[in-house]
């Protein structure tokens, strides 16, 4: 009769043991599953940043662009008081 409650003890802690490994386990899915979605949030929200800050630097001037232009600019002016003179 003492095997019997030794083995039904011990079946008694392999379920108990069983269902806490269970338990872990599906928490980390859970945990898992919660980091791929924000994982999966952050590259978007990265992509729709690199989307703008690409449109932004299409839509700039320049800046040696915008220097010959205004060097441009004061030469022609300067060409034109001279002749006028």
């Amino acid at each position: 009769m003492m095997i019997e409650q030794g083995h039904e003890g011990v079946a008694v802690e392999l379920e108990r043991l069983r269902r806490s490994v269970d338990v872990g386990f599906a928490t980390t899915r859970g945990d898992l599953a919660l980091l791929l979605q924000r994982a999966d949030q952050t590259d978007k929200t990265l992509s729709e940043h690199e989307d703008r800050l690409d449109a932004l630097e299409r839509s700039r001037w320049p800046l040696p662009s915008l220097a010959a232009l205004t060097s441009c600019a004061a030469l022609a002016v300067a060409v034109w008081e001279s002749a006028a003179r």
